[in-house]
């Protein structure tokens, strides 16, 4: 079997993937469960969001003027649990992407780089060749 036939770094990336899921789990109930982080964490992101929902729905059907009444506290810090473990998810996902191209850029810069040795290696060979000919005539 070959070495370099799984790399590592995708199995690295696989498995932060893989833990992001639970992490973002025990950061809702975690979120849930203390009060500083319910108010000032979960709570102002849920009432955004529940705020910009409900005015885009209300302006597609029509109801210019209305007022948004707030999400009760219950439920704005359960959908800010979710939008925190989402967003969690969201950016592991985000950032193993983000560190898959720079692997793969590097190995493309390795790549050319090599190429370009060889090429010079090449090209000055052939000037070493040239000038022994020049010699010989």
């Amino acid at each position: 079997m070959v070495a370099g036939a799984f790399p590592l770094a995708k199995l690295l990336t696989l498995g932060a993937r893989q833990l992001s899921r639970p992490l973002a789990a025990r950061i809702k109930a975690g979120a849930r469960a203390s009060p500083f982080f319910r108010t000032y964490i979960c709570l102002p992101p849920a009432q955004l969001y529940h705020w910009v929902e409900m005015r885009t729905k209300m302006r597609l059907l029509g109801f210019r003027g209305a007022s948004v009444k707030p999400l009760n506290e219950e439920a704005a810090a359960e959908l800010g649990a979710e939008l925190l473990g989402e967003a969690l998810v969201f950016g592991v996902g985000g950032l193993c992407l983000y560190l898959e191209y720079l692997r793969q850029a590097g190995q493309g810069r390795r790549r050319e780089e090599h190429l370009d040795r060889a090429l010079q290696e090449l090209r000055a060979h052939l000037d070493e060749l040239r000038q022994e000919l020049e010699a010989l005539r």
